[in-house]
């Protein structure tokens, strides 16, 4: 087991961490419908009650907190991952978060005159636009398909870039931002797309499913793969559900770790501190946030 020190308890599903200049992490919790900000001596308070099912932060060029909103999941007793959508779900949706108020404005709840099922995760590019997944919402029998869009901060602009796509999760840029990689969660797979221009990827367009390349996936089942955060050497670090590990992937594919954690379902890592090896990861399950010093760097994002 990794020498994982707990920052804070008694979250609700938490996800979507980001670790701020002043030493403070401000993160989802997907259960309780808001965000809240987790102090470095483990003091939880309230961001933003901004409602829905908040899933990825990530900072924008504007210095405010974007959010991916799934539009909220069903918690049932005995079980702490969500079981489908909310009684009031009606479709997820894109928002800005007022960096000093945490005040949400809606920027985005559909694509070319469709509605975005469930706003997963987030990734800023250096031109100042987001590239994000759609998961798509789980019901008992059936399930609406994700896809993986690219948008603008400022509410002008939304482009569908894959679709359909199984279960698209976390999402991030390599070093140099040419390639975008994308975690798929029920193959546990993690897939790379080539960037040729802000919002625009190589050979997007497939008729039946998406053209990315698989980069590698899980060694063992049942495990699926959840957010994920590239490192500045360009490996890819995937929480890994069930196994509860973060599996690191160099760009090639191959198996660098796997980390345990001390939870079935850890969610998501992000990477804080001077030298960017302070490891932040949601421990969902359980419903805490996690602390450890990675073995290498983790890749400064931008506007962060």
């Amino acid at each position: 087991m990794s020498d994982v020190r707990i920052v804070a308890e008694g979250l609700g599903f938490p996800e979507g961490p980001v670790a701020m200049a002043d030493g403070s992490v401000i993160l989802t919790e997907i259960r309780n419908r808001r965000c809240s900000r987790v102090t470095a001596d483990g003091t939880v308070s309230v961001f933003s009650d901004n409602g829905g099912g908040p899933n990825g932060l990530a900072v924008g060029p504007d210095g405010a907190l974007y959010c991916c909103n799934n539009g909220g999941s069903r918690y049932v007793e005995g079980k702490s991952m969500g079981q489908g959508p909310h009684p009031d779900y009606k479709f997820g949706w894109i928002e800005r978060l007022d960096p000093k108020t945490g005040a949400a404005k809606v920027l985005y709840t559909e694509c070319d005159g469709h509605k975005l099922s469930a706003p997963n995760d987030l990734v800023f590019d250096t031109a100042g636009g987001f590239y994000f997944t759609d998961l798509g919402k789980r019901y008992a029998r059936h399930r609406d398909h994700g896809g993986i869009y690219y948008a603008l901060p400022d509410g002008s602009k939304i482009v569908c870039l894959i679709y359909p796509f199984l279960s698209p999760n976390g999402c991030g840029l390599s070093p140099d931002g040419k390639i975008l990689y994308v975690a798929d969660t029920v193959s546990a797979r993690v897939y790379a797309f080539d960037i040729e221009a802000p919002g625009v990827l190589a050979s997007s367009k497939a008729d039946w499913a998406h053209t990315g390349r698989v980069v590698g996936g899980a060694p063992v089942g049942p495990a699926g793969f959840d957010s994920l955060a590239v490192l500045a050497n360009g490996n890819i670090c995937v929480a890994t559900l069930s196994t509860g590990k973060i599996t690191e992937l160099s760009p090639q594919g191959a198996i660098v770790r796997e980390v345990a954690m001390p939870d079935v379902y850890p969610t998501n890592i992000c990477f804080g501190g001077a030298d960017m090896k302070t490891a932040y990861i949601t421990l969902s399950d359980t419903g805490r946030l996690g602390t450890m010093q990675w073995p290498t760097a983790g890749l400064k994002l931008n506007f962060t």
